[in-house]
């Protein structure tokens, strides 16, 4: 049987675009995570990269969504509308970090540079980038929920907008994988897993690379630089709480052989999440969905 006709996606999985802002009555604090340093660095430098970023997914996804059956077509069009909204919240989130002081032109440079090489090889090669970030984020976002010590003394909107993006993250990380199968289906096993693992390695290269530059940069606009910085960086994102390091097995999943990102089923996660969150999820507006 080929590989692109048994995704594990499970059947009754519903992506639901949910229409949320946030943090739009006050001004979000400099240091909103708590008053730390590195951990708003991190987040921050994360953030930087969002509202570019999602739009290149989404370009990468529906570059091949030309055959797709009715099922992924439509996860397709979810997983689009997601994207979007997640860019709007980012793109609000950067501006008011923008406000408090900081310069992120020189992250949101190194992203538009990634990128344009990334652009400037075959469209199969953005699908197969896309796919193994969009696994990052899924492992980030299941950490994120799963351990409250990640967003511990953060500002509450602030936290609030990475909960509703992790939730989602972990509700359509099968999407860019599906399409994958379904673009490749024509390839052997083989060279499958030698193009996804070989971009892999790349795409975790510059991920590291790159969110550790950005980090640093905002936390020397901080006043925090040389060893002090690095050691303060290191050990919150490889000690305590360690985000980097707990995510270690699960990045390392994705060279199994019959890995798929369902084979972990955490929508366990999104419901416990929706629960805590309360009114606030449930008055959320569900948006048009993208074409």
């Amino acid at each position: 049987m080929n590989a692109a006709s048994i995704s594990p996606t499970p059947t009754d999985l519903t992506i639901t675009p949910r229409d949320r802002r946030f943090g739009r009555e006050v001004a979000t604090p400099r240091l909103w995570h708590g008053g730390r340093v590195e951990a708003t660095a991190l987040y921050n430098a994360l953030s930087a990269t969002f509202p570019v970023g999602e739009a290149f997914f989404v370009e990468s996804v529906r570059a091949f969504r030309d055959g797709a059956d009715p099922k992924l077509a439509a996860d397709i069009r979810n997983f689009t509308t997601q994207e979007v909204v997640h860019s709007r919240e980012h793109l609000a989130f950067n501006r008011r970090a923008a406000d408090s002081g900081y310069d992120l032109t020189k992250l949101e440079a190194q992203v538009e540079k990634r990128l344009a090489v990334t652009r400037s090889k075959p469209k199969i090669v953005s699908l197969a980038a896309t796919m193994a970030l969009e696994h990052f984020t899924a492992i980030l976002a299941h950490e994120l929920l799963a351990d409250p010590r990640h967003l511990a003394g953060s500002e509450e909107a602030t936290a609030n907008l990475w909960k509703w993006h992790a939730s989602e993250e972990i509700e359509h990380k099968g999407v860019a994988y599906d399409t994958w199968l379904h673009a490749t289906k024509d390839w052997t096993a083989g060279k499958r897993w030698k193009v996804k693992a070989l971009i892999m390695l790349y795409v975790t290269r510059n991920f590291v690379v790159d969110r550790t530059a950005g980090a640093l940069e905002l936390m020397r606009q901080d006043g925090v630089v040389g060893p002090r910085a690095w050691v303060k960086l290191a050990w919150y994102a490889l000690g305590s709480p360690g985000m980097m390091r707990k995510i270690f097995a699960a990045w390392a999943a994705y060279f199994l052989p019959g890995f798929h990102p369902w084979n972990v089923d955490d929508r366990a996660l999104i419901a416990e999440y929706e629960a805590t969150s309360g009114a606030a999820f449930d008055s959320a507006k569900k948006v048009r969905r993208a074409a």
